[in-house]
């Protein structure tokens, strides 16, 4: 119960999947922690589930004044935190013909200027010392058909965690990444119907070297080695994705 306590974390995009397993480990562990989201309905479930200790905040991360907003709330309620988890994300599988400028806009505006500007706002309040960890995505390193744009956003954030980590080093604050593989989460991680949500999530069994998909609570832990525990990384990219990316089965 005590592992994290006194310890205080924002988790962007924390109401459902891998960001809330982060927000309920923590605390689980002690910790206090505010998490945004977007939809209403996974906002008002959040709160429910995780109780008086976690505040939920609303938040398009696509809109600055809604960033800025969070900022606010973090001062109000946190003051200085340990962890920041830039979780918030969008992806839509699409082939080249069929992207559109909408999803084009829509999937850099969550997590490619979503995750800038959640940075640019919140790492001042970070402590000296503490940490911010990006999810990122394995499409940073493959090609994967129907990915392009996500694939685009997502490498960016991993550039971002590299330049961070060199910018904040004076503080002591570490920056690296979760590089998540085919994750069982209610939305697999993909704007798609339910029938292209099911045949994604089988090529994910399929393909993945361990024949299965990976757990909202391994990504979790993860973060939270990132966080807390890999004190002498910064800059880095953990992956967990079964070994897809590297392991021949």
């Amino acid at each position: 119960m005590s592992r994290y306590a006194g310890k205080k974390a924002v988790i962007s995009g924390g109401t459902h999947g891998m960001g809330l397993a982060v927000a309920k480990a923590l605390l689980a562990g002690g910790a206090e922690v505010l998490i945004t989201g977007r939809d209403g309905k996974n906002l008002e479930a959040a709160r429910q589930e995780l109780g008086e200790r976690a505040h939920v905040v609303s938040c398009d991360v696509s809109d600055l004044g809604d960033i800025r907003a969070v900022g606010e709330a973090v001062e109000e309620k946190l003051g200085r935190i340990d962890l920041l988890h830039v979780n918030a994300g969008y992806a839509k599988l699409e082939p080249l013909e069929a992207v559109t400028e909408e999803t084009y806009d829509r999937t850099f505006a969550v997590n490619t200027k979503g995750a800038f500007f959640t940075t640019q706002v919140l790492a001042p309040l970070v402590r000296d010392g503490g940490a911010i960890v990006y999810t990122t995505s394995i499409a940073n390193v493959g090609g994967t058909a129907g990915m392009s744009v996500y694939a685009g956003a997502k490498s960016a954030v991993r550039s971002f965690a590299q330049v961070f980590a060199a910018e904040l080093v004076g503080r002591g604050i570490r920056v690296n990444a979760v590089s998540p593989g085919f994750i069982d989460t209610p939305s697999m991680g993909v704007d798609a119907s339910a029938q292209e949500r099911q045949e994604f999530s089988e090529l994910g069994d399929q393909i993945t070297p361990m024949k299965r998909h990976g757990t909202p609570e391994e990504i979790a832990a993860a973060v939270l080695y990132l966080g807390f525990e890999a004190t002498f990384t910064t800059g880095q990219e953990l992956v967990a994705d079964g070994g897809l990316t590297v392991v021949s089965a």
